[in-house]
C-alpha cells in the first residue's frame, strides 16, 4: 500500500502540536479549577484531556497508514484502530456520566461555591483563543495535504471553542454571584464529552458492520467509472470503510467481443480515475463483465458452461470428418447469454465460402444445447487500419 511521506509528516507534526496544547490546557484548567472551586473549569479540563483521544486516533491512523499489510493482515491493521476507538469511546461516556452526576450532586448540596476569580476567567479566555488558533492551523494543513481526517480533527477543535465559551459564561456568572451557572455549565461540558464518546462509538461501530459510503458519493463514483471509454455499464458497486480508508468493489461491463487484455486495461483506467478522484480509496477490486448480469446472482452458484477443453472435444467428435477441419487456424469462444458462440478462423486463401462453412458446422453440431451459433472469419496478413486514421 503506497503512502505519502510528506502527508504523513505534516499530519504527525500538527497533531503533536495539538497534543501539546491540549496537555497544557488540561493541566492548567484542572489545577486552577480545583484551586478556585470551579466544577465547570475542572470539567472543561477533563474535556481538554479527552481531546487527546482524537489526537491519538489521528496519530494512530497516520502510523498504521505508513505500514503496509503483512502476511497475517492482508488488508492492513485498520481494524485495530477501530477496536481501540470502541473502547476509548466507552471510557469517555463513563467519564461524562461521572462529571454530570457529581455536578448535579453539587447543585443540590448546601456547600458554598466561591467566585472563581479573575485568573480563572483569564485562563478560560486564553484556552478559547488557543483552541481557535489550533482550528485554523489544523484546517490549513488539512486542506494543503488533502486530508479529510485532519480536517475533521480541526472541526473538533472548533467544537472545543464552543464548550470553552460555555464555561466562560459560567465563570463570569459565578463571579457575580450566580454560582448555580457554574454547576449547570459543568453538566453541559460533561454532555459534550459524552457526545465525543458517542460519536466515536457510532463511527467505529459503522465501520465494523461495513457501512457503505453515502449514496451521493457512490453515484459520483459510478459516474466517474462510466466516463471511461469502453465502459458500457457499472453494477454491483459496493463500498466500505476502515480507519479512514475506503474499499470499493465493482463490476465493469465492456463490449463482449474485445480481447481479455483490452477489457482488463479498461478496468485499470476505471481504477486510476477513481483513485485520483477519491484519495481515501486505497483498495479497489474490479470484475470485467462482457454483458450486464446485474441482479442475476452469483454465477458460481449455478451450473456453468463448458470450458475450452470440453468444447473442443465435443466439436472435434462432430467436425473431425469434415474437410474444413484441417483448415481451421484459430477458434474463439464467446460466452454470451448463457450459451457459447464459436468463431472459426480460416486462412484467407481458403476457397470455401464462409456462410456455407458456418451452416455445415452448425448442422453437424445442432444436438449441442450450449452452442449458440458458429461464425467463420478469415485470417489476413493485411495490417489493421483504424477507421479514424
Amino acid at each position: 500500500m503506497q503512502t505519502n511521506p510528506e502527508k504523513h509528516q505534516a499530519t504527525f507534526r500538527v497533531t503533536l502540536l495539538s497534543v501539546a496544547v491540549n496537555c497544557v490546557l488540561g493541566v492548567a484548567k484542572i489545577f486552577v479549577g480545583w484551586i478556585v472551586g470551579s466544577a465547570a473549569l475542572v470539567a472543561d479540563g477533563v474535556h481538554s484531556f479527552s481531546d487527546l483521544v482524537t489526537d491519538g486516533f489521528v496519530l494512530a491512523a497516520s502510523h498504521y497508514g505508513h505500514q503496509g499489510p503483512d502476511h497475517d493482515h492482508h488488508y492492513g491493521h485498520g481494524r485495530i484502530e477501530t477496536l481501540a476507538t470502541l473502547f476509548l469511546g466507552s471510557v469517555l461516556i463513563f467519564v461524562a456520566g461521572a462529571i454530570a452526576w457529581s455536578s448535579v450532586e453539587r447543585l443540590f448540596s448546601t456547600a458554598e461555591i466561591p467566585p472563581p476569580g479573575l485568573w480563572a476567567i483569564l485562563l478560560t479566555a486564553l484556552a478559547l483563543l488557543a483552541k481557535e488558533w489550533l482550528f485554523h492551523i489544523t484546517r490549513r494543513v488539512a486542506r494543503r495535504i488533502g486530508s479529510k481526517m485532519l480536517e475533521a480533527n480541526a472541526w473538533h477543535h472548533r467544537s472545543d471553542v464552543l464548550s470553552t465559551g460555555v464555561v466562560m459564561v459560567a465563570l463570569i456568572g459565578s463571579q457575580f454571584g450566580a454560582a448555580w451557572i457554574d454547576t449547570v455549565a459543568a453538566v453541559i461540558v460533561g454532555l459534550l464529552v459524552g457526545k465525543v464518546g458517542w460519536d466515536l462509538l457510532w463511527e467505529s461501530g459503522r465501520e465494523l458492520v461495513d457501512t457503505a459510503l453515502p449514496v451521493a458519493t457512490q453515484e459520483e463514483m459510478r459516474r466517474m467509472a462510466m466516463s471511461v471509454p469502453g465502459v458500457h455499464g457499472i453494477h454491483d458497486l459496493r463500498t466500505r470503510q476502515s480507519a479512514g480508508r475506503t474499499m470499493l468493489d465493482l463490476h465493469v461491463v465492456v463490449p463482449p467481443r474485445i480481447s481479455v487484455s483490452e477489457g482488463h486495461e479498461i478496468g485499470n483506467e476505471v481504477s486510476r480515475r477513481l483513485r485520483n478522484g477519491f484519495p481515501a480509496l486505497t483498495d479497489l477490486t474490479f470484475h470485467i463483465d462482457p454483458e450486464d448480469d446485474a441482479g442475476e446472482g452469483d454465477p458460481s452458484r449455478f451450473p456453468g458452461l463448458p470450458l475450452r477443453p470440453e468444447v473442443e472435444t465435443a466439436l472435434a467428435r462432430r467436425w473431425a470428418s469434415l474437410a474444413v477441419w484441417s483448415e481451421i487456424r484459430e477458434m474463439e469462444l464467446h460466452y454470451l447469454e448463457d450459451r457459447v458462440t464459436v468463431v472459426i478462423c480460416l486462412d484467407e486463401a481458403c476457397p470455401r465460402e464462409s456462410q456455407a462453412v458456418a451452416r455445415e458446422l452448425e448442422m453437424r453440431a445442432d444436438d449441442i444445447d450450449w452452442l449458440s451459433h458458429v461464425e467463420v472469419r478469415r485470417l489476413s496478413g493485411t495490417p489493421y487500419l483504424p477507421t479514424t486514421a
